[in-house]
């Protein structure tokens, strides 16, 4: 029997696993994982992600997996990956087929060779990568119809080359909406234009109040290490722009929102849909809504979060993170824990948004495109603001209500119009 481990159990291995698991019975499937709750929580019925159609997957085969060995963290940090590359050396009896999968530096393929070549087995091991293209809502999907398949050794620079051309679109996105909303554009048009050049396609070009995922900000920073350290200090400066751009529309984004309240939130109750970087995951990992939430607690207002798939512990655990960083505004600053006390979490819209002062929709749930928003402004206080930032909700069917909209990259109503943000 062919059997494979799975080094890491988090938002690539479990869902690819799992997958491997249902469709070639024939194939053992080993997860392992430095994490030992990750693990427990895989073999128990609350899974340690949330995935649409994971569940199912899962509940069809429900092989207990073990609850040791190395992955957990994040994949560029090469501590982990010769951890890993060492530990298969050494329990290693016969020839290997070792496979990258998550998103690493350029090299690391390279640097686990060396380790498992150079041991004194005489064990034959075999590097190949194997990218995993998966986007987190759609990853099960992706697993059983994807678009590309690629399998390569040592370095494949296309695929560096794929990265960087995704994150100039949405930085580019981002960036035109700042505009079409100082020119009374409307970016969705402007978007839904330049998408139909061939050349560019539709995908990724949608305004919002900035990216996030455990992969976007992750690759870009690793593509300006890799200029930076070949001497292309020029090359590398325009690659740190794209990340710029992306705290920049956060920053723009809180701005927008004090503004328009009278230049001050303090005291005001403001509710947070959506806490995931997209929907259909639970992933908080580099969320815009921590950022924007953090600029809003930095000016005293009463945050309360919705989002059906994000549990409080992580919210909590996001907002107080310590990580310093002397290229963000001030806002964006570490948080002490006790500043998260300004923070509630409830399990239901309409009660996050009883009594607020603001909307602010940070994640594109479904959900949130079919809500009772007569309901909503009934019970908030007036006047009543929405701050869209992912372009979710019909701006004129909620001003016809009564809401003041604010909506990404597109034109400023009267009001807006009057209470200019700082840029």
């Amino acid at each position: 029997m062919v059997k494979i481990c799975c080094i890491g159990a988090g938002y690539v291995g479990g869902p690819t696993m799992a997958v491997i698991a249902l469709k070639c019975p024939k194939v053992q499937v080993v997860v392992v994982d430095i994490s030992t709750p990750r693990i427990t929580a895989w073999n128990s019925d609350q899974l340690p992600i949330y995935e649409l159609g994971l569940d199912d997957v899962v509940k069809q085969f429900n092989t207990p997996t073990k609850t040791e060995g190395l992955g957990a963290g994040k994949a560029a940090d090469l501590t982990y990956w010769e951890s890993a590359a060492r530990m298969i050396a050494d329990v290693s009896k016969s020839d290997k087929i070792v496979v990258e999968k998550s998103t690493v530096p350029v090299k690391t393929a390279e640097a686990i060779e060396r380790i498992l070549t150079h041991n004194n087995k005489g064990i034959n091991f075999q590097i190949l990568s194997n990218p995993e293209f998966l986007a987190e809502g759609t990853a099960i999907k992706d697993l059983f119809n994807p678009d590309r398949v690629l399998i390569g050794g040592r370095e494949t620079p296309g695929g560096q080359k794929a990265i960087a051309a995704l994150r100039d679109v949405i930085s580019s996105v981002n960036a035109m909406s700042a505009l079409c909303e100082a020119t009374g554009a409307d970016v969705t048009q402007v978007s839904h234009a330049v998408g139909k050049d061939t050349r560019i396609g539709p995908n990724f070009l949608n305004a919002s109040v900035g990216f996030g995922g455990s992969c976007f900000q992750k690759d870009i920073l690793n593509l300006v290490y890799i200029c930076e350290c070949h001497g292309l200090a020029e090359v590398a400066n325009y690659w740190k722009q794209v990340i710029k751009i992306n705290d920049y529309q956060k920053t723009r984004f809180v701005n927008r929102i004090v503004s328009s309240m009278f230049n001050t939130v303090s005291g005001k109750k403001i509710a947070i849909l959506g806490f995931a970087f997209k929907k259909d995951t639970g992933d908080t990992r580099e969320t815009p809504a921590i950022d924007v939430c953090k600029g809003l607690i930095g000016d005293k207002a009463k945050i309360i979060i919705y989002d059906p798939q994000v549990q409080e512990e992580q919210i909590t655990r996001d907002l107080a993170l310590k990580k310093f960083d002397w290229d963000h505004p001030i806002h964006l600053q570490p948080m002490s824990p006790t500043s998260v006390k300004h923070v509630a979490c409830v399990w239901d819209a309409y009660e996050a948004t009883k009594g607020a002062h603001g909307i602010c929709i940070l994640t594109e749930w479904d959900e949130f495109k079919s809500l009772d928003y007569k309901r909503i402004f009934d019970g908030m206080e007036k006047p009543a603001f929405v701050f869209d930032g992912r372009n979710v909700v019909d701006a004129e069917k909620l001003r016809k209500i009564g809401f003041i909209v604010y909506a990404i990259g597109k034109p400023l109503d009267a009001w807006l119009k009057d209470m200019p943000a700082v840029a």
